[in-house]
This record gives C-alpha cells, structure tokens and sequence, in this order.
C-alpha cells in the first residue's frame, strides 16, 4: 500500500491542488486535531468545498490529531516531547480505530494525509504512519 502525505505550509490552495493531482491522489485525510487555519482556504469547509471541485474525497480524522500539549511542543522545536505526547494520543480508543480507518481508507484508493507542517519529518504525520502503517510506501509529497 502507499499512502501520501502533504502538508500546506508556505503554499496556496492552487498548488496544493495541483500536487494532489500529479500525484494521483483521490482521497485527503485531514489528520488536525483541529482543521482550522489562518491560512485562507485551508479550514475544514473550504478545504472541502476546493478538494470536492476538484474530484477528491475529503475526510477528517481527528483523533489522529495532536493535542494542543503536543501541538505547543512543536512550535518550541521539543520534538522529543512531541513523539512522547503523541504516543499516548495513539493509545485512545478513539484513535485506534481511526487509524485502522485510515488504513482502510488509503487502501481503497490514494489518500494523502494532510497536515499543517511542510516537512513530514517535524509533524506527527510521520509519528502516525510509523506507528500503524507498518510496510507502507509512504510518499511525502513536497519533500
């Protein structure tokens, strides 16, 4: 299985859209705690309103998101405490079948988890799929 990921930061809806596209990918999973950005047209409903025009699913998986701890963890570049937080978000029930949904998901079709950060190395995107996508081709799509 292959699964993308992307993430919008320092882009444009336009790009974002047009990399999708290249890319194959039918389906965006939204793996933000919260799907709110300042960045225009990156918040849950216009976001799905311009993946929808274009001919992508949209789905939100938020308890695959990061809690605000580890969201503030991010920002102050403690990505030890990141891994250590997002660790125990992966632990909920409610998490554990949203990634097995996930998994089902990105196996009907290409899917690409989205998240904020443009490098997948300093998102938990990357923490996500080395916990549950085990033998995954992950493809980071901008990196």
């Amino acid at each position: 299985m292959k699964i993308f990921t992307i993430g919008y930061e320092g882009t444009t809806v336009e790009e974002f859209l047009a990399a999708l596209q290249d890319a194959g990918v039918k389906r965006v999973i939204d793996v933000r705690a919260l799907p709110l950005s300042r960045r225009p047209g990156f918040s849950k409903s216009p976001l799905r309103a311009a993946l929808e025009e274009a001919g992508i699913e949209y789905v939100h998986l938020k308890a695959l998101g990061t809690p605000a701890e580890g969201r503030a963890a991010a920002r102050a570049g403690r990505h030890a405490d990141l891994e250590r937080i997002y660790a125990g978000q992966l632990e909920l029930t409610e998490a554990i079948a949203q990634s097995a949904q996930m998994l089902a998901l990105a196996a009907e079709k290409p899917s690409a988890l989205l998240c904020f950060e443009r490098e997948p190395a300093h998102c938990h995107r990357t923490l996500l799929l080395n916990a549950v996508a085990h033998g995954a081709e992950v493809v980071d799509l901008y990196a």
